[in-house]
């Protein structure tokens, strides 16, 4: 099982602290969420959740995902850098091609590219992207940036995106691509995941919700006739997780558990620090 830290904060000095210390602990990866924009008015409600509405206030502090990794890839050695996720459909395809390109040579080679469709249906709205064909311009997008990142001279023709033979220099450190990982449940995200997936990234399942959600990867990787190839199960989990449940969720197919430390909305993080801490002794230090 491979240990992965998510936490929060926008504090420059504390997210350094964070990372150095998550890297000593024994974590193998930094993973950090993401969005645009947020609307002060949204209808949409949080797919994931419990309850109506959606988990943070348009308030929340955020910090670009990509800009902050590199920042902590600058102050780390060994430790992955993942997006989760990166909402690629509100983004240019092209811009995220040169930016995740630039974190992995910078970084030695050591991106996780997670990626999302996205929920929101106003913070699409506001950057002047279309909503409902979202799946289809990830599909596309994702298509397009493994040429770029792979091909010599890369091109395209597809219903969103047309790119004419280019030059894309100079490729990343991790060939083919950095793996790409996708998030979401739906049948649609499943089918794509399996489609063309490196892995997948789950969102606090127990091992009893994970275990139906990989055999149905599992199933649909073997209709593409991928099941040969290299692919990662990930999801998140609460810093209280028992030995128990992680026996389980390894049992289930899971090969990573991101441990999920503080909140969107808290700005700082200074109790990250704390709960970093405890995790690895009291667990990573275990498992080693």
């Amino acid at each position: 099982m491979k240990f992965g830290a998510r936490f929060y904060g926008c504090e420059p000095e504390l997210l350094i602290a964070k990372a150095r210390l998550a890297e000593a602990a024994g974590y193998e990866s930094i993973w950090r969420g993401d969005h645009l924009i947020l609307p002060v008015h949204a209808e949409t409600d949080y797919p994931y959740g419990t309850r109506p509405g959606r988990p943070f206030a348009a308030d929340t502090p955020l910090l670009d995902v990509v800009v902050t990794l590199g920042f902590l890839a600058a102050a780390t050695s060994t430790i992955r850098l993942a997006t989760g996720v990166y909402v690629l459909p509100l983004r240019d395809v092209y811009t995220t091609a040169r930016a995740v390109q630039t974190l992995d040579i910078l970084s030695q080679g050591r991106v996780i590219f997670g990626v999302g469709v996205g929920w929101l249906r106003e913070e699409f709205d506001i950057v002047g992207r279309p909503f409902a064909d979202r799946g289809a311009v990830t599909d596309e997008a994702v298509e397009i940036l493994r040429r770029l990142w792979r091909d010599d001279e890369p091109s395209y023709e597809g219903r969103h995106h047309r790119l004419p033979p280019v030059r894309f220099e100079p490729k990343p450190v991790q060939q083919p691509h950095p793996p790409v990982v996708f998030g979401g449940e739906s049948d649609a995200a499943l089918r794509r995941v399996a489609r063309c997936g490196d892995g997948w990234y789950g969102h606090r399942q127990s091992a009893a919700e994970v275990a139906p959600i990989v055999g149905r990867i599992d199933a649909l990787r073997r209709e593409a006739g991928r099941d040969h190839l290299p692919f990662e199960v990930t999801t998140r989990v609460t810093p209280d997780v028992g030995a128990e449940e992680l026996d389980a969720l390894t049992n289930a197919g899971v090969h990573r558990v991101v441990v999920e430390f503080g909140s969107f909305s808290d700005v700082e993080g200074r109790a990250d620090l704390r709960g970093l801490e405890d995790f690895g002794e009291r667990v990573i230090s275990r498992c080693q």
